[in-house]
C-alpha cells in the first residue's frame, strides 16, 4: 500500500530580477507542504513544463530553462532545469507529520544578456511516495 499523498500551499510565482550577467536568488524562497501516511516516505521533484522562458508578447527572445538553476534540496547544490528531467527536491523516508511537512528552497539565475522584459515560465512540481 502506497499511502496518500499531497502537496498543498505551493508559492503560486517568484520573480528573479538583475541586470545582465548578474547572479541573482529568489528573493523569497518557494514554498511547500507535503502531507502523506505513506511509511516508507515520499520525493518532491521538480520539471519545466516547456524548453524556454518566454518575454511578453512582441518580443521574440527567450531564455532557456537550463540557465534556471534549482536548489536541490535545502541547503545543497544549485543544478539546472531541464525539460524532461524532474530534479529531485526534497526526500523523506518517514510519513510527513500529521499536518505536513513545510519546505522551501530557491531558484537562481545568471542573467542573460536579452532584451528587457519579464520572462516566465511553468514549473511542475510532483510528490511521490517511496
Amino acid at each position: 500500500m502506497t499511502g496518500a499523498i499531497t502537496l498543498t500551499n505551493l508559492t503560486s510565482s517568484f520573480t528573479l530580477t538583475g541586470s545582465p550577467g548578474q547572479t541573482v536568488d529568489t528573493a523569497d524562497p518557494v514554498d511547500f507542504t507535503v502531507t502523506t501516511n505513506n511509511f516508507a516516505g515520499y520525493t518532491v521533484t521538480v520539471f519545466p513544463a516547456a524548453g524556454e522562458l518566454l518575454g511578453t508578447a512582441g518580443n521574440p527572445e527567450t531564455i532557456p530553462t537550463g540557465s534556471l538553476l534549482v536548489e536541490r534540496i535545502p541547503g545543497g547544490p544549485f543544478v539546472p532545469l531541464a525539460l524532461g528531467t524532474p530534479v529531485e527536491v526534497f526526500r523523506k523516508t518517514a510519513p510527513s507529520a500529521a499536518d505536513g511537512d513545510d519546505f522551501s528552497h530557491d531558484y537562481r539565475i545568471t542573467i542573460p544578456f536579452v532584451r528587457p522584459d519579464t520572462y516566465s515560465g511553468t514549473i511542475n512540481y510532483v510528490a511521490t511516495t517511496l
